[in-house]
């Protein structure tokens, strides 16, 4: 099965989902950013640190027990980061970066990375070029990291748009594995910052028409589980809940999954379970629904 992953969400999921299935995932590259020299991909390191189980829970994102000595010494130094990079998770930054300038693609470095941290699933990015998540707010232009980090998510948004997105390439890696595989399952990542950019690479959505697709929604009544999911959907055009999303997904779509509590949108192609999950259990019950539902397709 390939799982699409944007972070917080999805690495929730995989923490169950890797108790019972196997499984290979793509992930979204478009927020990732370079910070004191070193390149920052965010939805990655957070889907390696869920299925190495280290991951930061409260946040969802760097390494549990984290400390940031270097990050606060930077700032006493007068350089500020954006993002708030523990020292532990530094140390991945700084090894990808390494790998990178000699000369690794980002998928080799992914997977280095990956082994690294004791993960046995195959992980790889969604690209291998730069696409940035560029937000159109009042203000200007701004990259996510920008809008969501520095800026709290506050701006009014009025477009979302994935720089150099139409130079951006699958990973021949990635695509011989896509012609063999029959089971598609989209995590309940931010589906216009999270999924929509790997969906845009060449003619992945395209491909995705030929499979079994089952997708968990993120939104839950009219308002996202976390995140700024809500102003991107609205600014794309889509309703903000689950029929957004379906609408969002509806040209390849076999399957989408709702909570519980938006039962009453259950049809052929919309099912509802418990979609909230708080820890582990919730995550592997999730994943065990969603296994029953590839078995009927």
């Amino acid at each position: 099965m390939l799982i699409l992953s944007g972070g917080t969400g999805t690495p929730k999921l995989l923490i169950g989902l890797k108790e019972v299935s196997d499984f290979w995932v793509v992930v979204n590259t478009a927020e990732d950013v370079w910070i004191s020299g070193n390149k920052i991909c965010p939805d990655v390191d957070s889907v390696i640190y869920a299925l190495a189980e280290i991951i930061d829970e409260e946040r969802w994102w760097g390494i549990k027990g984290d400390t940031f000595t270097t990050h606060e010494y930077l700032k006493k130094l007068g350089l500020d980061e954006i993002m708030k990079i523990g020292d532990k998770d530094r140390a991945t930054h700084i090894l990808r970066s390494e790998m990178l300038r000699k000369g690794l693609s980002l998928c080799e470095v992914t997977t280095k990375l990956a082994k690294a941290y004791g993960v046995q699933k195959e992980i790889y990015p969604m690209c291998e070029e730069e696409v940035s998540t560029t937000i159109l707010t009042p203000e200007g232009e701004m990259h996510f990291q920008d809008f969501w980090v520095k800026n709290k998510g506050l701006p009014e948004v009025i477009d979302v748009y994935f720089k150099n997105i139409e130079k951006a390439k699958i990973p021949e890696v990635v695509r011989k594995k896509l012609e063999k595989e029959d089971e598609v399952l989209i995590g309940p990542s931010n589906p216009i910052t999270s999924i929509l950019p790997i969906l845009s690479v060449e003619n992945f959505r395209e491909i995705l028409k030929d499979k079994k697709v089952v997708a968990i929604s993120p939104i839950i009544g009219n308002k996202p589980v976390s995140g700024p999911a809500a102003k991107f959907m609205r600014a794309k055009g889509f309703e903000v809940s689950p029929l957004g999303v379906f609408k969002l997904y509806n040209d390849f779509l076999d399957v989408l999954v709702v909570d519980e509590s938006d039962a009453k949108l259950e049809s052929e192609k919309i099912v509802s379970t418990k979609t909230i999950m708080k820890n582990k259990m919730d995550a592997v019950k999730l994943s065990e629904f969603i296994l029953k539902i590839f078995d009927r397709l």
